[in-house]
């Protein structure tokens, strides 16, 4: 394959972007996704004023999209099955990442604007820890979307790849979580721990290593996979 030059990549990340958008279908996936970001931090709100912090309402705003986001990444990697010869999937990826992380700017901004509007009595500590939280919040997408792509380049349907993504994850936390000898794999292995640890905004140097390892396995390797057998 040939490698794609600055300039050329660029060209093809912005088209990829675009046909990640390109149809109505995929138009009301982000609206919808969108929506449910914005209904999650309003619920939240609407709840105990002691539990409108920005933590928390992060935690629910971007757990909820999260959800949806891998479908994105599944949606990429079918266009991407069906370009034979292409020069990079480097497009491809940094298209999906990109959408990933303005999806998490998204509920960022939703979060924010709610607390602003809302009374809380947690006073000056409802924005504690907003930095880490923020940072976490576009790792969390930028990791669904990456669990999208690989699944979807694996797996022959995005039904299945988006049923996968759902229940793979979800399913092997919580096997690990019932063993109580297991227990401790679940931060190291499974993305909804990390997903838990980022949003929660107490991240530690161990937890931060526990991201990479999770990062690694499902971001990475995953992908890495999909990619080898697309070549084959």
């Amino acid at each position: 394959m040939a490698r794609l030059d600055d300039q050329q990549l660029g060209g093809a990340t912005l088209a990829a972007i675009r046909c990640s958008l390109g149809t109505r279908p995929r138009r009301w996936l982000l609206a919808i996704t969108l929506l449910v970001g914005v209904l999650g931090a309003v619920a939240l709100a609407a709840g105990p004023p002691a539990g409108r912090t920005f933590v928390a309402l992060s935690n629910s705003t971007q757990s909820l999209m999260s959800v949806m986001v891998p479908l994105f990444g599944i949606l990429l990697a079918r266009d991407l099955k069906g370009v034979r010869g292409a020069a990079s999937v480097a497009p491809v990826f940094t298209a999906a990442m990109l959408l990933a992380a303005a999806i998490g700017l998204f509920g960022i901004l939703v979060c924010a604007a709610t607390l602003a509007v809302a009374a809380s009595d947690a006073g000056t500590g409802r924005w504690s820890h907003a930095g880490t939280v923020v940072l976490g919040s576009l790792l969390v997408q930028m990791l669904a979307v990456l669990v999208g792509t690989a699944l979807g380049l694996l797996l022959p349907s995005p039904v299945v790849a988006f049923a996968a993504s759902i229940v793979v994850p979800l399913g092997l936390w919580l096997v690990l979580g019932g063993v109580d000898v297991l227990n401790p794999a679940q931060a190291w292995l499974t993305p909804y721990a990390a997903t838990r640890n980022l949003l929660s905004g107490r991240m530690s140097a161990a937890a931060w290593l526990q991201w990479l390892v999770v990062a690694l396995m499902w971001g990475v390797g995953l992908n890495a996979a999909g990619v080898g057998r697309l070549k084959r």
